[in-house]
């Protein structure tokens, strides 16, 4: 089977997957549209250590998450089909000029930066993990794959992958200590 009729194949499992994070149909179709053509344009990329769905659903996922960032930083404007983008933009507005419904004001940047910092240390104790390791854990806990299909895909007992888990898991536990926890003390 080719990579594009695989991919065909996913097509709807990857829109399912977006449409539930995004809660935007079209949104939604231009993440799995651009997850697909980034594999296409770039098949080598995809060097089979996974299945290509769990290959598929982890770009998507960085898309995604693109656009969740993106729509956090701009005021969305729907335009219904009987008025146009500047009678659209004026509704979001009251007669002297201010907001009807003003956006959200920030809370507490200074932990939405410590929280981004901490991600970028869990990613780098996650990328020391064993490779093998690692790859269980990704599957369990950043695609969210059941014990069975992981146990399936990878070929392994479930007692095994909990023990995987479990060791991924003190292993990140530890990194963490030390690399992160240990300047809060």
């Amino acid at each position: 089977m080719s990579i594009e009729s695989e991919l065909a194949a996913l097509h709807p499992y990857l829109l399912r997957f977006a449409q539930m994070q995004l809660r935007h149909d079209s949104l939604a179709e231009d993440v799995v549209s651009e997850t697909l053509l980034a594999i296409l344009e770039k098949p080598e990329n995809f060097e089979g250590r996974s299945s290509l769905r769990t290959y598929a659903t982890g770009i998507l996922k960085f898309k995604v998450i693109d656009v969740l960032r993106k729509r956090g930083r701009e005021v969305h404007v729907e335009v219904q089909d009987d008025q146009s983008l500047d009678e659209a933009l004026e509704a979001l507005f009251q007669k002297d000029g201010h907001w009807k419904d003003p956006p959200a004001a920030w809370q507490q940047p200074e932990s939405s930066l410590e929280q981004r910092q901490f991600f970028e240390q869990l990613q780098a104790c996650v990328d020391k993990l064993p490779p093998r390791t690692g790859r269980v854990f990704m599957m369990r806990e950043w695609l969210e794959q059941e014990v069975d299909e992981i146990c399936q895909e990878l070929g392994i007992s479930a007692n095994n992958c909990g023990v995987i888990l479990y060791r991924a898991r003190m292993q990140l536990r530890d990194c963490l200590e030390r690399h992160w926890f240990a300047g809060q003390r």
